[in-house]
């Protein structure tokens, strides 16, 4: 019922230091009081204190080496003259937030200390102090996440939310049964492994920093404050965070705020409009534009591919719905420092080439993209492509986006809407995405208006149904997220405008460095230049007309929707996702 905290004590000459060093890794280290040389009390957390007796065990560490337990720093009371104390925030304070939620506490129910991991997270460095985030981990029943996550999220002191849901390999933790301090603690069936930053961080960094002489607590025999949990400080925010599932292999959930969430759903509400008037609104999925943004705003490297051709007579066949979403969404990962790269057909290879290089001159693009092309040589030519050496634990991508894609139907073919075969067109980049469904760790996205787009197996049985020529026409390949959009474009014009708004989201920031460094919010300004606009699609339209490239749209850009032309449409649809 009292709030606990860790405590690091180090020579004074360390001590500014390891405060920035708290200060820079917060969600590990909340810094609740730092003493004065010598001072073996903390007013501010408890009346009476003696920090020589008041732990129920310390460690003494020499030269970053652990070199016993003591129940007493009174014999090293002459040496504490010239240290210094800090009092770091614990888990521990928040688990009476969790009983008042209705959580379990396993390692309560189990009469066992808490587990805590190293993981392979880097801390934040300053001078000599540098170390991987240390975390627990408590099992949460999934249907209890939100409150969990609810629950701590305000109470930073207590390191707030959780840095983790899920698999406990993507923080590179080998063995929940061999934790690295403290005791195992079992999951009940339904039980999500969930990770907060913890204290013990500061352990490692003294460790690392090999201080002649330091001391702390011994992991789980914490300094008790007078103060009570009731008491713990909350922040101004007003945002409530939203847990998602984004990946079931490895399991994986993210985290957002309610508000940030509610903005990308207007967005899918948006692009969700029918300008052809085909029934997509047959097709359409709550929350894929959420999810999948979620999904590549974890991702490191992302792979895109578009192209449609379905002009067949014609020289370029491809139209020019795709190409533009593809590069909005390329400009946007690349403003977020994520590797991306574009698979295209290999007939097509000159003529993106041309559109890339073009997209950087005229400021949709910072650099150019690799472009790449993918041919079937072999059975394993697909995990090939993916991965290291064909090697499903190294992958090179972690997403797959295919927007405006020709997608394989049920037999084996391509069609455009018309139930025209454009099979000799397309190269089987649809092998690269039923690879990736057997690979752990990579998700895919497919992006379509009428159904017979890449990805959109996922809702093939609605399109059967409701698309004229969907018996047909039908993409039989899934996606994991299937975004559908009245016309494509918008689609990669809203995924970029999402990941925008997930990246400036302050919940979804933390949880993405995991309560260490800096906020990366300083760089909005970059992220904002990225975003899509009516200039830069213009410019963008303009350039694939030059090079040959036509609408695939039935009635053209000169239809009209709403009584306004299609073009003026299509430019009201990107500022009102602006």
């Amino acid at each position: 019922g009292y709030k606990q905290a860790n405590v690091v004590i180090l020579h004074k000459s360390l001590a500014d230091d390891f405060e920035k060093f708290c200060h820079a890794n917060d969600g590990p280290l909340p810094l609740l009081y730092r003493s004065k040389p010598g001072d073996w009390k903390c007013p501010s957390l408890s009346s009476d204190s003696d920090i020589r007796t008041d732990c129920l065990q310390y460690r003494i560490y020499e030269h970053g080496a652990c070199t016993g337990s003591l129940k007493s720093l009174k014999e090293y009371s002459q040496q504490l003259k010239d240290m210094v104390t800090f009092y770091i925030g614990c888990s521990f304070s928040f688990e009476k937030a969790f009983q008042n939620a209705g959580i379990p506490i396993r390692n309560v129910e189990q009469k066992c200390n808490v587990s805590m991991y190293k993981t392979d997270v880097p801390c934040y460095t300053i001078s000599t102090f540098c170390c991987n985030l240390v975390v627990t981990m408590r099992p949460i029943p999934e249907s209890k996440l939100g409150a969990a996550v609810l629950s701590t999220s305000e109470l930073k002191e207590a390191h707030g939310a959780p840095v983790h849901i899920g698999d406990p390999g993507l923080l590179g933790i080998q063995d929940l049964s061999k934790p690295n301090y403290g005791d195992p603690v079992r999951l009940h069936p339904g039980d999500i492994p969930v990770f907060w930053a913890c204290g013990v961080t500061g352990v490692e960094a003294v460790v690392n920093s090999r201080p002649p002489l330091a001391f702390t607590h011994s992991p789980g025999c914490m300094f008790v404050t007078d103060l009570k949990n009731d008491n713990a400080a909350l922040t101004s925010s007003r945002e409530v965070p939203q847990v998602h599932c984004i990946s079931q292999s490895p399991l994986h959930y993210s985290i957002v705020s309610a508000e940030a969430a509610q903005k990308i759903k207007t967005l899918e509400t948006l692009i969700g409009i029918d300008p052809g008037d085909r029934g997509i609104i047959h097709l359409l999925r709550q929350d894929e534009l959420l999810k999948a943004c979620l999904s590549m705003s974890h991702a490191q490297s992302v792979l895109i591919t578009t192209g449609f051709p379905t002009h067949f007579t014609h020289e370029p066949p491809e139209e020019n719905d795709g190409p533009p979403g593809a590069l909005a969404i390329a400009a946007m990962l690349q403003a977020l420092e994520k590797e991306v790269a574009i698979v295209t057909d290999q007939r097509a290879m000159n003529l993106n080439k041309k559109i890339i290089e073009e997209a950087v001159q005229i400021g949709i693009l910072k650099k150019p993209i690799p472009l790449l092309s993918y041919q079937r040589e072999s059975a394993d030519s697909a995990l090939t492509f993916l991965c290291e050496n064909g090697n499903p634990g190294k992958p090179r991508f972690d997403h797959l986006v295919a927007i405006e894609r020709a997608g394989m139907a049920a037999d084996g073919n391509y069609y455009n809407a018309r139930k025209v075969n454009i099979k000799h067109l397309v190269d089987p980049i649809d092998e690269l995405f039923l690879a990736a469904q057997t690979i752990p760790g990579v998700t895919t996205t497919g992006v379509g208006d009428g159904g017979n787009e890449l990805g959109m197996g996922k809702v093939k049985d609605a399109v059967k149904k409701h698309i004229k020529n969907g018996d047909v026409i039908a993409c039989d390949v899934e996606a994991d997220f299937t975004i559908v959009a009245g016309v494509s474009n918008w689609g990669g014009y809203a995924i970029a405008c999402a990941l925008y708004i997930l990246n400036t989201c302050e919940i979804h920031d933390r949880y993405l460095r995991k309560a260490v460094g800096f906020p990366q919010l300083s760089k909005r300004t970059i992220w904002l230049s990225a975003l899509p606009s009516v200039a830069k699609e213009d410019k963008l339209l303009k350039t694939l007309v030059r090079h040959g490239v036509r609408s695939g749209k039935t009635a053209s850009l000169e239809m009209e929707v709403d009584g306004l032309p299609f073009y003026t449409t299509h430019s009201l649809m990107i500022e009102k996702l602006l």
